[in-house]
């Protein structure tokens, strides 16, 4: 089970000097939600799991990580947290390598798991600098140590303010197996770095 509590808050070292934006998800990858009058917006509730025929897996640790639209092929390490309570990242002058947060829920098993890694570093684009770009449909693919491979469907691209990152729709727990794949984005400011996390909303969809 992956607390949202513990890993509230996450955020992604990205703040290299640079010109460059990566991909933003545009307003049509977002969750459906429906707009009953003009007051503020909210983040959106979590919305009722619907059932994917595909039962969930034995834990097992994730290696690899592969997003073929965006062409993401990576090795995936395990993340903790450090002393504030915050999830941390793999370490910059790695860009290429993607992190997961073991000792949530792994990916394929029943539950969210939690996957992230760096959008830039001062090396250069980092694993998730397109991440952006995908829609729904998409897919995400994990190799895990037990050989096999959990294929997760994306539902939703969305891009969160980190001042008010909507943790339970983030990091609360499912009934079913789904994936979040975390990384910076937003408006970006040379003296704090990007201002918002986008993240991938996934359900499994195939086991091979």
């Amino acid at each position: 089970m992956c607390s949202c509590a513990l890993i509230a808050g996450v955020l992604l070292v990205a703040n290299a000097v640079r010109d460059d934006q990566p991909p933003q998800p545009t307003p049509a990858q977002a969750r459906s939600v429906s707009v009953q009058d003009d007051r503020p917006a909210r983040p959106a509730p979590r919305e009722t799991p619907k059932p994917t025929g595909v039962p969930g897996l034995v834990p097992s640790d994730p290696v690899r990580m592969m997003i073929p639209a965006i062409g993401v092929n990576a090795p995936v390490s395990g993340l903790e947290l450090d002393h504030t309570g915050t999830l941390q990242v793999p370490p910059a002058d790695q860009p290429g390598l993607a992190g997961w947060y073991r000792d949530g829920t792994a990916p394929g098993a029943v539950g969210t798991a939690i996957t992230a890694g760096h959008v830039y570093t001062p090396m250069g684009p980092g694993v998730f600098y397109r991440l952006g770009a995908l829609t729904k449909g998409d897919t995400v693919e994990i190799v895990r140590e037990d050989h096999r491979t959990a294929v997760f469907t994306v539902d939703a691209v969305e891009v969160h303010d980190k001042r008010d990152f909507p943790d339970e729709k983030v990091y609360g727990d499912s009934d079913r197996p789904e994936l979040r794949v975390i990384t910076c984005g937003g408006d970006y400011s040379r003296s704090t770095g990007y201002e918002g996390n986008v993240v991938v909303y996934a359900t499994l969809s195939a086991v091979r």
